[in-house]
């Protein structure tokens, strides 16, 4: 059996539709409150400096930040929020008044200033299956990578396709962005091993990753604590004790929301039916595989397909 590449399932994650994406510039004193409960949102700081939720940015960091809670974008000295971002990205004062026309720079700018002293990049994909269910799922709040770790040239082209309106401007915005999102994750999974994030895309003992390979392969398999113990050569007991302290959860716990989290990809593809998904992820009753989706996303599986929005990600 050919072991999967746990990121290799990102690859098939973020599919942008039409995602916003713009550059931000700002002057002076300026905060944020972004209330849009998009489902991730990219943040790379292209000249001066800038806080998410009190952690600072310098050129060349980017940050994914996994939604729907609001947070906060300020300049370096944390000022209040005087801006808020509502859903469908509408811009406004506290007390109400429309910012869009007012702070429009041109094609896919926005600001207080024409030329302020913080430029950021921002892609926002506002919904969970445009992101993709794996990524939503398996980020921390904010994941931040620094400019030694990021890849500079995909936010370059980035920024270069964002100032222009070409032929098929919006679909390279949105590939582009899908790269940019995986190769981010890719570099934070890198750098956040050993550090205290409790998300099998940290996790560096061999045989947890042993054995999320194997979960991750046969997602389907009957697979019980003491099997995947046999699989990768250790106790029942070190490896339940091992796995939880990789993946801040224990194996079937991990197993359950992989499968459910998995489910919600595949529904996405119009062919794939409830009852072959449900297969797909180990369930043979498309009952109990309802159920428990339900569960899981606060929607059943035929109202995940069609779009219906999420009460719950967990």
């Amino acid at each position: 059996m050919l072991c999967m590449d746990p990121l290799a399932h990102y690859l098939a994650g973020p599919r942008a539709t039409r995602a916003f994406a713009l550059m931000m510039h700002m002057g002076g004193r300026w905060g944020i409150s972004i209330r849009d409960e998009s489902a991730l949102t990219v943040i790379a700081v292209v000249e001066g400096a800038t806080c998410v939720d009190g952690t600072l940015l310098y050129p060349g960091d980017v940050a994914l930040v996994r939604g729907p809670d609001p947070y906060l974008l300020t300049d370096a000295d944390q000022s209040p929020a005087s801006i808020v971002i509502d859903p469908g990205q509408h811009c406004r004062t506290l007390d109400g008044r429309d910012l869009r026309q007012e702070y429009r720079r041109g094609i896919r700018r926005w600001g207080n200033a024409e030329q302020g002293d913080t430029t950021v990049l921002v892609g926002t994909y506002e919904r969970p299956d445009d992101v993709g269910g794996l990524v939503v799922s398996s980020l921390p709040r904010l994941a931040v990578v620094r400019r030694e770790h990021a890849e500079s040239s995909i936010v370059d082209v980035l920024a270069q396709e964002i100032s222009h309106d070409g032929p098929a401007g919006q679909i390279v915005v949105d590939r582009l962005l899908d790269v940019l999102v995986v190769s981010t994750v890719r570099a934070w999974s890198a750098t956040a091993a050993g550090q205290d994030h409790h998300t099998w895309l940290a996790c560096s003992d061999p045989v947890v990753v042993h054995a999320l390979e194997l979960i991750h392969a046969e997602p389907g398999a009957s697979w019980t604590v003491e099997r995947l113990a046999r699989q990768v050569n250790v106790s029942r007991a070190s490896f339940a004790a091992r796995f939880r302290a990789g993946v801040g959860q224990a194996p079937m716990a991990y197993l359950t929301r992989w499968r459910l989290t998995l489910a919600g990809d595949l529904l996405l593809t119009p062919t794939n039916t409830v009852a072959a998904v449900a297969r797909t992820v180990g369930y043979d009753n498309p009952y109990a595989f309802s159920t428990a989706f339900k569960r899981h996303t606060g929607v059943t599986p035929s109202d995940y397909r069609h779009g219906k929005e999420l009460a719950a990600v967990s």
